[in-house]
């Protein structure tokens, strides 16, 4: 269930200034983003129907899929955004995104990686046009194991754009059976000990001349989706470690004793943890909008911390799995908004035709961790902050109000207070006082400052 409250108009032109996020784009950078793609050699597949899901307002379309059966398994095509057919390597435009490393979301904006030309434009897989993609097909058997991987550049043309909204009743042919495959590759990833927290987003969008603010939960076909992409992204893992060489997306597995102080929280909460039950399967039966589940989800959280990317020629890494996963995983099927991806598509594209990879993304490799690792931290800082001030203008003239909160975390050390939901408000915030974890309580806003951003509550 989304729940909604609404806020008056915002500027966030206080975050984009704290945290440094980039403007517009140099004219030299942008100029290259107009011109068009390089002549590369490409597969016509104009005539596979591919479609595109993704949020209703999205333009910058990275992904394009066609689902078929084969035998009593399945036949992915994944069509990705060909970036680096636009981007002359060691360009203005190249040091541009080196600069930038992600498209940072806030709130009715973005500050895109690429240029909206190339971004929203040119490279996007918008419906009705003929776009430069990377296609992975990929064939998997009725249990969702892969049995064969190519993938090669190709010529593309998407027949719809679809968004999330989508009734499964009413799924085009393209994708009528991904609910079906996606089902069992949730199950598949369960089984080899995957993990996928429910957990609700915080998201702030207009609304006529303010904001709204709510806690939106992933729907199935957004989860069915993400399948598709973890899907692609193992078969790169895999790809690159079979190559020898590569960028990787891994998560190291969390300690033995955090995994027993979860087992201890979900004793405390009554949260059932069958005998031989894997944390993604104990995870997965938990009900998010229960209470004392929300508070079992937010701590499973911090056993999902870690992940990074790991680069790597000749000796492969010593960790190379995605804990998450439950495989090794790269990072592929979005490069109209990621900058490591490029580079690590360029590597599989190599790989798999037995080529010399590009001497411009073999180079970058090593550098690339630090890189995304650093604009990832900007990114996540950017977001969060524009979400906690639209929570305190939100909430500025109602401080003293009494409201309906559940307990999802405790700070401990001897420390009262905690980190609590309220729904009704679409608010994740913290409160003072000794809570009950897991439980609904009452809580009294105490503070709500748009100019330090900051939210408090205390227990009534």
């Amino acid at each position: 269930m989304t729940r909604i409250a609404k806020a008056p108009t915002i500027d966030f032109t206080a975050v984009r200034k704290e945290l440094r996020l980039p403007g517009d784009f140099p004219a030299p950078a942008a100029a290259e983003a107009a011109q068009p793609p390089a002549g590369l050699p490409r597969e016509d597949l104009t005539a596979v129907p591919f479609v595109t899901i993704d949020p209703a307002t999205s333009r910058d379309l990275d992904q394009a899929m066609h689902l078929s059966k084969r035998g009593t398994g399945y036949r992915v095509r994944y069509a990705i955004a060909d970036v680096a057919a636009f981007v002359t390597p060691g360009g203005a435009l190249d040091t541009e995104t080196w600069a930038r490393g992600l498209t940072v979301y806030l709130p009715g904006e973005k500050i895109p990686l690429h240029p909206p030309v190339l971004s929203e434009g040119q490279a996007s897989l918008l419906p009705d046009e003929t776009r430069p993609a990377v296609v992975w097909t990929i064939d998997v058997d009725a249990d969702g194991a892969t049995n064969a991987v190519t993938v090669g550049r190709a010529l593309i043309r998407s027949r719809a754009k679809l968004d999330y909204a989508i009734s499964v009743a009413k799924l085009p042919e393209p994708i009528a059976l991904l609910p079906a495959l996606g089902r069992i590759l949730v199950a598949r990833g369960l089984a080899r000990g995957a993990v996928n927290l429910p957990i609700p987003e915080q998201e702030a969008e207009r609304d006529g001349d303010g904001w709204r603010l709510a806690l939106r939960r992933q729907t199935p076909m957004e989860e069915y989706n993400a399948q598709i992409s973890l899907l692609t992204g193992a078969a790169a893992g895999t790809m690159m470690l079979d190559g020898g060489v590569g960028l990787l997306r891994t998560m190291p597995p969390p300690a033995p004793e955090a995994v027993q102080r979860l087992h201890t929280c979900a004793q405390a909460l009554g949260v059932p943890w069958p005998d031989g039950a894997t944390i993604g399967e104990v995870v997965a039966s938990t009900p998010p909008d229960d209470p004392r589940g929300a508070a079992f989800l937010d701590a499973a959280a911090e056993l999902m911390r870690g992940a990074g990317y790991t680069a790597f020629d000749g000796t492969p890494p010593e960790q190379p799995l995605h804990s998450a996963m439950g495989l090794p995983y790269a990072h592929v099927t979005a490069p109209i908004r990621r900058l490591a991806d490029r580079y690590a598509t360029e590597v599989c594209l190599a790989l798999h035709a037995g080529q010399e990879i590009p001497a411009w993304a073999r180079e970058a490799l090593p550098r690339l961790p630090e890189v995304m690792r650093d604009t990832d931290r900007r990114a996540s800082a950017a977001e969060r902050a524009a979400i906690d001030l639209v929570e305190a203008v939100l909430l500025a003239g109602r401080v003293g109000e009494k409201f309906e909160a559940a307990v999802l975390d405790l700070d401990g050390r001897g420390r009262d207070g905690g980190l609590i939901a309220v729904d009704e408000l679409g608010v994740i915030a913290r409160c003072e006082g000794r809570l009950p974890l897991g439980e609904r309580i009452t809580v009294v806003l105490a503070e709500a400052d748009p100019a330090t951003r900051k939210v408090l509550f205390k227990a009534a």
